[in-house]
């Protein structure tokens, strides 16, 4: 697969790196002429000196012929008008972005950017997701990470033992598929209660399993 990569800082050679080690074809279009000298020291790579947010460097660089454009750079701005170009002008089938401030995030999602990677995001679901604690434990992450699949055990002193799922407020994007107690496992409906000891298995994006967590008051 032919991938070109704008910017060759650290994230893009070490990207460059990697695609190649895995038997890819990739290209860094990198503006500072030190870097690039750099990068085409340490890789036998096409290196195209010259900014990733222009049509003619991008067309040096062969992006008609790349199945997808990863933008790297340090500005948000650079890598969304990279990614709009490789899309609509170069017809690159998958565009990435790099994102260095979190807020921008939903913005490039909704300008046309297939993939938008946020450091700072991803740590925080790193934290958040590898953290387990004795009530609830991460069993997979989806949705590109902004959902889990979810082992919950009820706590002591439970605020809800002994009511049915009917009577709990749960929101809207969390939803239990199945209860353990003892030996036996439930598939819940309406009428079902809830108990200390209950575990659960459950699908909810992240806001609504911050919710449950907090009105569950779970132990963390």
């Amino acid at each position: 697969m032919r991938v070109c990569i704008v910017g060759g800082g650290k994230v893009g050679f070490y990207l460059a790196k990697t695609l190649l080690e895995h038997g890819h074809e990739p290209v860094i279009v990198e503006e500072n002429k030190s870097t690039c000298e750099a990068v085409a020291n340490q890789l036998d790579i096409p290196v195209i000196v010259g900014d990733g947010t222009s049509c003619d460097v991008l067309e040096s660089a062969g992006c008609g012929k790349c199945y997808s454009l990863v933008a790297v750079t340090g500005q948000d701005e650079d890598n969304l008008i990279a990614c709009q170009t490789a899309k609509k002008l170069f017809k690159c089938k998958r565009t990435v972005a790099r994102v260095n401030n979190p807020k921008n995030v939903r913005v490039l999602r909704d300008l046309g950017v297939d993939i938008v990677v946020s450091s700072t995001d991803n740590i925080v679901r790193v934290l958040e997701h590898e953290v387990e604690t004795a009530a609830v434990r991460h069993l997979l992450s989806l949705g590109s990470g902004t959902a889990s699949l979810l082992e919950i055990t009820i706590p002591e002193k439970f605020r809800y033992h002994g009511c049915t799922l009917n009577d709990i407020p749960i929101p809207e994007d969390f939803n239990i598929v199945s209860i353990t107690r003892g030996d036996e496992m439930l598939i819940p409906r309406g009428q079902t209660c809830l108990y200390t000891g209950d575990r659960l298995v459950c699908v909810a994006k992240d806001p609504a399993f911050h919710a449950i967590v907090r009105d569950w008051r779970l132990p963390n």
